[in-house]
């Protein structure tokens, strides 16, 4: 997704990958030039190292919503771009709206999904989403995909249940950017450092949902240093054992209470109680991002999440905390008895920013 500057950006962190022992490659149409790069890099190690190449598992997506011809051209030329005969695994590229789940379940997209599989295109199939808990629960029901991509990440373990839930199943969860959407870990801030101490932040967030069980964690690497975190936890020299250690686990329970107790009485607890909001505010989220903010120095990453809000399409919340008409309807259900309003006014004011460009759209 974010090797996209040239070829040889793609090779070096393909190369880097495959040293660190990652065999599960994922891309996408949607990420620019990544799918002609990777396969320039991938008929490279075709051609040295065969039997390298032929224990690769690929992964890449198609969006929602097209046509079956539409969509059977464009897996061809998902093929032809990464110079594969057979793609292993196949997801619906944000299965975010109800729309999005009838195409693929019963939709031109059923029949696209079975077509590729009967075919022998593609392997396994499923979904990606940033979508509703409903919405990822009815999927996870349909019985028609054999893995998901979640957002699951340390400082947002929302979705964990329905992570265990489909594990439970035999399905296979991959979790969304644990580095970057789980709040910059590859770029700390120095208040963060120092509550993860003497660890880093981004690996005890890998470490935590290693041990929640998640079968794969998306990288993101840009360069191949960005691999060298994966390498030391999960290399061929890394040492068996659990996940997280005594003093890791440690850790982790001073990290949460260094941010609770620099929220004190403000901090957002995430059970949702205060939905739905009239304005269609989603308060959780938004206070979410406070907490991180206050509790953690997580001031870049907030904002920068905030400032996406209205302006990513199905992919994000489409009302910030400007929405609030501060008609008191979520008090009363809060069981922490938070001043929401006020708190959604405090979040924007710390948060809102001229917005920045996102790295897709």
């Amino acid at each position: 997704m974010r090797a996209t500057g040239s070829a040889q950006q793609m090779a070096a962190v393909l190369t880097a990958a495959l040293e660190a022992g990652i065999w599960h490659i994922e891309t996408a149409p949607a990420y620019g030039p990544a799918e002609r790069f990777l396969g320039q890099a991938l008929r490279t190690l075709q051609q040295r190292h065969p039997q390298r190449h032929g224990q690769l598992v690929v992964t890449s997506k198609l969006l929602p919503g097209v046509s079956l011809e539409t969509g059977q051209r464009q897996l061809r030329e998902i093929l032809e771009r990464l110079g594969l005969e057979r793609l292993h695994n196949l997801a619906v590229h944000g299965l975010n709206r109800p729309e999005h789940l009838h195409w693929a379940t019963a939709g031109p997209g059923a029949e696209l999904l079975r077509w590729a599989q009967g075919e022998g295109l593609v392997g396994q199939v499923g979904f990606s989403s940033h979508g509703s808990t409903a919405l990822i629960e009815q999927a996870l029901a349909s019985g028609r995909f054999a893995f998901c991509s979640l957002h699951l990440h340390l400082f947002d373990p929302t979705r964990l249940p329905l992570a265990r839930a489909a594990l439970a199943q035999g399905i296979g969860v991959l979790a969304i950017s644990p580095a970057d959407k789980g709040g910059r870990l590859y770029d700390p801030p120095a208040m963060l450092q120092a509550d993860c101490a003497p660890f880093a932040p981004l690996e005890l967030a890998y470490r935590f949902l290693l041990d929640q069980g998640i079968s794969t964690l998306s990288l993101g690497a840009a360069q191949p240093s960005d691999l060298a975190l994966a390498a030391a936890i999960a290399g061929p020299s890394a040492a068996p054992g659990p996940w997280l250690n005594a003093a890791q686990r440690a850790a982790l329970e001073r990290l949460t209470g260094a941010g609770q107790g620099r929220l004190g009485a403000e901090r957002c607890g995430q059970c949702r109680a205060c939905l739905p909001c009239p304005n269609g505010v989603p308060i959780p989220e938004l206070l979410r991002l406070r907490n991180l903010a206050v509790g953690h120095g997580l001031q870049a990453f907030a904002e920068e999440r905030y400032n996406l809000i209205g302006r990513a399409g199905h992919w994000w919340e489409e009302h910030n905390a400007s929405a609030c008409g501060r008609c008191g309807d979520c008090l009363p259900r809060c069981p922490l008895q938070l001043p929401i309003p006020e708190l959604l006014a405090d979040t924007h004011r710390r948060l809102a920013a001229p917005p920045r460009r996102r790295l897709w759209g």
